[in-house]
């Protein structure tokens, strides 16, 4: 699956959330090291927020137009999965 993914002019912004060292972040921490480089040079003006803290449950938070923001559990999911999940964010 590749990571070209291009988002549209309403997604203003994607923070991911994960633990630098739990196992229910491995995934994300996988997604970061395959896929972040190639989505952030297809989308180089979106800013993709990356924070780590101990303990917290990995996450995706999309900020939309009008600040709606939405929440997404990536907890024990693969990088494949967290792509696929961002794909349907775009």
């Amino acid at each position: 699956m590749s990571a070209a993914i291009r988002f549209g002019a309403r997604l203003k912004e994607l923070r991911l959330h994960l633990c630098q060292k739990s196992a229910s972040s491995q995934g994300v921490r996988d997604f970061i090291e395959q896929h972040y480089v190639a989505i952030k040079s297809n989308n180089p003006k979106l800013p993709i927020l990356i924070r780590e803290c101990s303990g917290v449950e990995p996450k995706l938070w999309a900020r939309h137009e009008l600040g709606k923001e939405t929440c997404y559990s990536l907890k024990d999911l693969s990088a494949s999965d967290i792509l696929t999940k961002l794909q349907s964010v775009a």
